[in-house]
């Protein structure tokens, strides 16, 4: 899978709190290295990176980003950007070129996306044609391009891991380990 950051456009603290930290956790469930938040709510910042200490791995979060400088920036990087919504190439015919970049940023909007996104991006792919979460379409997206199988990642240096069983549940605490 290639390098990926989410950048999340539009997030509005008073109405998607719920929504932002979702899209940031599958991301990070799902291989994420981060996400950028072009807005300033540092809840959302702190309660991603708690659950990445506390369930282990490495994601970050930076908050109040200019959504263009980090385009370009990460363009200027050799870097790919992929627009997520509802317009654009479907996803099943875009999935083997976005696998071949090294470095994807994955780009989500929560009200109206600025106009200039699509002429940024390099893909605008469709995620379904129909009205849709960008929690879903992170999930969907990350989970065709991935490698190997994303839903059975492990992560190192984990406060906490769950033990998959068939029936029932099991949290083993990793510190009380030690």
């Amino acid at each position: 899978m290639p390098r990926v950051v989410i950048l999340r456009l539009g997030h509005r603290p008073e109405r998607d709190k719920r929504i932002t930290t979702h899209v940031g956790l599958t991301a990070r469930a799902l291989g994420a290295e981060g996400m950028l938040l072009a807005s300033n709510d540092k809840g959302i910042k702190n309660a991603i990176e708690d659950v990445a200490e506390r369930w282990g791995g490495k994601f970050y979060v930076e908050n109040d980003v200019s959504w263009k400088g980090e385009i370009k920036k990460w363009k200027e990087q050799g870097g790919k950007v992929c627009h997520l919504s509802m317009y654009g190439i479907n996803l099943p015919d875009a999935t083997e070129e976005i696998k071949g970049c090294e470095k994807l940023m994955i780009v989500v909007g929560a009200e109206k996306v600025p106009s200039e996104i699509y002429d940024l991006a390099d893909w605008n792919v469709a995620v379904g044609n129909q009205p849709h979460s960008e929690v879903a379409a992170v999930a969907l997206t990350m989970d065709r391009i991935a490698q190997e199988e994303p839903l059975k990642k492990e992560f190192g240096d984990a406060e906490l891991t769950i033990v998959p069983m068939e029936c029932g549940k099991r949290v083993i605490d990793n510190k009380k380990r030690e």
